[in-house]
């Protein structure tokens, strides 16, 4: 699915709302809003925003130039124990340069209660408001408010001061709770112009006006005699106020395989494009994607790193000697990196402390691993570069910015097509990368400056075969052993899931998932030979497999393995479903039928195909003496489904569900 045909069709669901400016002012609790049991709209909202309101303005500052300032108001409405999060809030801000470092506070922070039938205030008192760290780039201020409880509604102001202007602080008009009012004005200076950017599915009322502003400029000067004078000038300018409204928003609801939620909820982000000062030359930033890519290219902290050389060399002569294929070459130098430099979790496009010294001391960010890792493979005579990437936790890139990517992978031209690499997970292979990159598009940049739209997203089939043999006793007792082969990105999970806890645990966990089962024998195969599938195989027993009522056992075929609940459920879709790659589930089943028990009744075959080829279900069993063969395939063709075609698979995932939850009937004789 193009992403431009999805946008076309999200442009058409846009709502205006229709909205006035309202009269707002902090402290000024109305009894009715702390007697509200519920909202009006949504009953089963545990909080809303009732009051919403922010500016983001560029002001004149003597000691720093034109800054950034945004402040915002809320209101917040506890109705019930669930909602007691928002009582918790933090602003993220910018800590990694003196000269760019964000200052934010917190003021008016205040909680209200009605006690007795009057209204009481409790203020945030000095240790509720504290710092943390997240890293050395970003840091959260964070509050925790006082005396909340259900029925409370809770206020609060921040202030950003920005002084490096780039992107404003985007605005969310929605939330995970319902949005009463959200207005969001911007005051900018006729010297500077942004690209404004929306998303979502509600468009908010805009209104704009252009008023008169000047700044008053005061200079000293020292004469001969030491006398000081003062003078002072004026510089008038044009800003202009735009201001956007919106009423009566819906929470946004999570639903099952949502890529991130924040592609879909209205908002608002605008980043410079245009820098004019009197007197002086234009200065332009991203106005297209190929900008995007070229400017973040010529940054020294990029481009001029896959330049440097003398740190590599030397070894790659030694791991390529007799080594000739383009294939083997990729493995060789992915390998290579995987091995000697360790992701040290910091994502960007941007090198901290070079490609070189990641190398030397064998730790680096991602722009470090990945950059150093298209060098390489340039020196072996491949034809490789990099690919700007937005991370699904980032949020799809929709619209030309330098901020729209914080990740870097590569790509090798073949004459089959691209072969996309990222060195900085252990468990990734040529074209199966790992599951945070997955994210629509990303682009490819090359070394004269052009650029193309790369897909990221998987085409290849990630299979996950299992093999399950049981026999059931007289009394409902299930023993068997199971064989399950997975590849590509079901193979990537598998290893993860299989390395990132000890083995006991790890089948602790698949006990309990399976109805209690009781595991022995387990064994794995190629857990480190990433090239190849992973294989697990086990024993196991079970009491709570099958029912025994009446004389007759009563057993769902695919025991653990039968998928029970449908995750699309909703009458409509809003968003497209992400199953992140295309996939195939495949059961091969025989069981052994007790002795003196026969078969009474079995499911009938089934094929269940979905249209444009979709995904299939096939459903065949067989008897045979005292014997029961079964082969089940389950597969989705397409990483994303758009919501044009929800309610086909809706019914599909229906009808599956459904069959595989009949159950075999065995009687006596």
């Amino acid at each position: 699915m193009k992403f431009i045909n999805f946008f076309s069709f999200l442009s058409l669901l846009f709502i205006l709302s229709k909205t006035t400016a309202q009269e707002f002012k902090l402290g000024k609790v109305s009894i009715a809003e702390l007697e509200e049991k519920k909202h009006p709209r949504d009953s089963s909202a545990a909080a809303a925003i009732l009051y919403k309101k922010g500016k983001s303005s560029i002001e004149y500052d003597t000691n720093d130039g034109f800054i950034l300032v945004t402040h915002v108001d809320t209101r917040v409405k506890i109705y019930k124990k669930e909602g007691y999060d928002w009582a918790n809030q933090n602003v993220s801000y910018y800590i990694g340069s003196n000269e760019s470092r964000e200052k934010v506070d917190f003021s008016n922070v205040n909680t209200f209660n009605l006690v007795n039938g009057k209204i009481e205030k409790t203020k945030l008192k000095s240790d509720g408001v504290f710092n943390e760290e997240v890293d050395k780039y970003y840091a959260r201020k964070k509050i925790t408010m006082p005396n909340v409880k259900e029925g409370s509604v809770l206020e609060y102001s921040y202030t950003v001061r920005t002084p490096t202007i780039g992107m404003m602080k985007g605005w969310a008009f929605q939330s995970s709770i319902p949005v009463n009012y959200s207005e969001y004005t911007t005051y900018i200076p006729e010297y500077y112009t942004f690209n404004a950017r929306q998303k979502g599915y509600i468009f908010p009322k805009v209104t704009t006006e252009t008023r008169s502003r000047s700044i008053l400029f005061t200079s000293k000067e020292r004469g001969l005699n030491s006398h000081t004078t003062f003078s002072t000038d004026t510089v008038d300018y044009l800003e202009t106020q735009t201001t956007y409204i919106a009423e009566n928003l819906p929470a946004m609801k999570e639903e099952s395989y949502v890529n991130n939620i924040d592609n879909y909820t209205a908002s608002l982000e605008q980043e410079l494009s245009m820098v004019k000062y009197p007197n002086s030359p234009m200065k332009t930033f991203s106005t297209d994607w190929n900008s995007v890519a070229r400017t973040i290219y010529e940054y020294e902290d990029f481009g001029p790193e896959l330049n440097k050389t003398g740190y590599f060399e030397d070894d790659l002569k030694a791991l390529l000697a007799g080594v000739t294929t383009p294939e083997e070459k990729i493995v060789v130098i992915l390998n290579h990196v995987k091995s000697n430099v360790k992701w040290n979790k910091y994502n960007g496009y941007s090198c901290d402390k070079g490609v070189r010294k990641a190398y030397q001391e064998k730790s680096g960010n991602i722009a470090e691993i990945n950059l150093m890792l298209t060098a390489m493979l340039r020196y072996s005579g491949l034809t490789a570069n990099p690919v700007l990437v937005s991370t699904r936790s980032n949020g799809v890139a929709f619209f030309p910015n330098r901020t729209a990517y914080n990740y870097v992978i590569t790509a090798v031209e073949t004459e089959n097509g691209y072969i996309l690499l990222d060195a900085s997970d252990r468990f990734s292979v040529p074209n199966v990368l790992p599951f945070r990159t997955l994210n629509w598009y990303g682009r490819l940049i090359r070394k004269d400056g052009t650029s193309e739209q790369i897909d990221l997203m998987p085409k290849k089939t990630s299979n996950d075969i299992v093999f399950l043999t049981y026999s059931i006793d007289p009394e409902g007792k299930v023993t068997g052993q199971t064989r399950r082969q997975c590849t590509d990105y079901n193979a990537m999970i598998t290893r993860e899931n299989i390395f990132s806890t000890k083995e006991d645990e790890y089948l602790e966990k698949l006990e309990n998932q399976n109805n209690k089962i009781e595991i022995s024998d387990y064994a794995k195969t190629n857990e480190k030979e990433i090239l190849k599938p992973i294989i697990e195989t086990y024993s196991f027993t079970g009491n709570n497999l099958s029912e025994v009522i009446g004389g007759k056992i009563y057993v769902s075929p695919m025991l653990f393995f039968t998928n029970e609940k449908n995750p699309f459920n909703q009458e409509t879709r809003e968003y497209p479903v992400d199953f992140g790659f295309p996939f195939m589930d495949k059961y091969n089943i025989t069981i052994k039928i007790p002795d003196g028990f026969a078969v009474e009744t079995i499911p009938t075959p089934a094929v269940i195909n979905m249209e444009d080829n979709l995904g299939s279900f096939k459903f065949n069993i067989a008897a045979n003496e005292n014997t029961l063969q079964m082969t089940i395939s389950h597969q989705i063709n397409n990483a994303i489904v758009s919501t044009q075609q929800y309610e086909m698979l809706k019914e599909y995932y229906k009808a599956m569900i459904a069959k595989e939850s009949e159950k075999i009937v065995l009687k006596r004789i």
